[in-house]
């Protein structure tokens, strides 16, 4: 039972692997196929342009995850995780984006290319909010250093203020 964790990857990594490819040939070639038959309409150039960072993230993960095994058949490298979370999982949603992309240019037309401009218009919106989010918490930890809440006063000068004695002046 030594390595059973790896084992498990290696064989989950595998099946994904597998999976993914079976479909990306399937989309493409639905495509290639309706664009050679019925529908010449369909632009190649675009679809050569915009199907390759799908192709290429593609071929990451297959390189990134595929497990290698020793001559002895044992198990060398399981892979990367395939579900990990961050630039994985990114590069996950590209590639669901290009499959979902093609279908829509294969029952819309060429117009349905422009929907590729979703993922860097996320990728902007992203960093735009992180940025400003990052700036707000970065601006609220400067102002805090400098003396807290002004307006809010403490027990010990409330009683001081009552008695008439020292008295805290704000400015």
């Amino acid at each position: 039972m030594a390595q059973k964790a790896a084992k498990s990857l290696a064989v989950r990594n595998t099946s994904r692997l597998k999976q993914t490819h079976l479909i990306t040939l399937a989309i493409h070639a639905v495509f290639l196929i309706l664009r050679f038959t019925f529908r010449r309409s369909l632009s190649l150039k675009r679809y050569v342009f915009l199907s390759a960072p799908g192709l290429a993230i593609e071929f990451y993960l297959e390189r990134l995850a595929r497990p290698t095994y020793k001559p002895d058949g044992s198990l060398h490298r399981a892979g990367e995780d395939l579900d990990a979370a961050g630039l994985t999982e990114f590069m996950w949603d590209i590639l669901y984006w290009t499959w979902i992309n093609l279908i829509f240019v294969v029952v819309f037309g060429n117009r349905a290319w422009w929907l590729y401009l979703v993922v860097p218009g996320y990728a902007i919106y992203s960093a735009v909010t992180t940025a400003s989010g990052l700036k707000s918490m970065l601006g609220g930890m400067a102002g805090a250093g400098a003396g807290g809440e002004n307006d809010a006063q403490s027990k010990r000068q409330a009683k001081m203020e009552k008695r008439g004695g020292q008295r805290v002046a704000y400015r």
